[in-house]
């Protein structure tokens, strides 16, 4: 009899177990159908985006239940997240004073046309303390973000920019402090339409 209670039960758990795997795709799917539209996020992309910047190795499982959603949504959100560009890497943010490069300054070029941005751009790449380059309009042609161990080191990174092939002069600012450190999350919010941090992670 209790075999025979067991069998009659199974078709029930069964059931139940398909009508949650169907519910949670409909989920997801509602949730993909909601932020589809290109260049926008929803509150829950920047609950996700927020998790991940203060824990980049949270796992999708738990994301889900930190954010009180199906693990589904959670993988397909992150997923067109990437696809779309926003999410670019999980990689650790690294400060440059930590690693011995405490001075920070900002150098504009001035290059000759002829030859233009991208061959200057290629050889500034081989400079270790070169972190970013930019084309920029007025006065000048790039903008260098350069870090050295000290004024002195400086010198030789300046030296090393105004070597390369193409680059006519140079001008350079150093920053004394970092006022408002390099941030995105505030953007996040702002396109999410969200303030301050989702409830859901309060």
């Amino acid at each position: 009899m209790m075999r025979t209670g067991f069998q009659s039960v199974q078709p029930v758990l069964i059931l139940l177990v398909i009508l949650f795997i169907n519910t949670e795709r409909a989920v997801v799917f509602l949730h993909t159908m909601t932020t589809d539209t290109p260049g926008r996020v929803d509150a829950l992309d920047a609950a996700l985006i927020d998790l991940l910047a203060a824990e980049p190795r949270v796992g999708v499982l738990e994301a889900s239940r930190r954010l009180r959603v199906a693990r589904g949504t959670v993988q397909a959100r992150l997923e067109r997240l990437q696809d779309r560009g926003v999410i670019t890497g999980y990689g650790p943010e690294v400060d440059p004073a930590a690693l011995g490069y405490e001075v920070t300054a900002f150098v504009t070029l001035e290059i000759r046309q002829a030859g233009g941005h991208d061959p200057v751009a290629e050889r500034l790449a081989t400079i270790p303390e070169v972190l970013e380059v930019h084309t920029i309009t007025g006065a000048g042609d790039m903008l260098c973000r350069v870090v050295a161990r000290s004024n002195a080191d400086l010198q030789r990174v300046i030296d090393a920019i105004v070597s390369a092939e193409g680059v006519v002069r140079s001008a350079t600012l150093i920053s004394l402090a970092a006022q408002v450190p390099y941030r995105i999350l505030p953007l996040v919010r702002a396109a999410a339409g969200t303030a301050r941090l989702p409830e859901m992670l309060a």
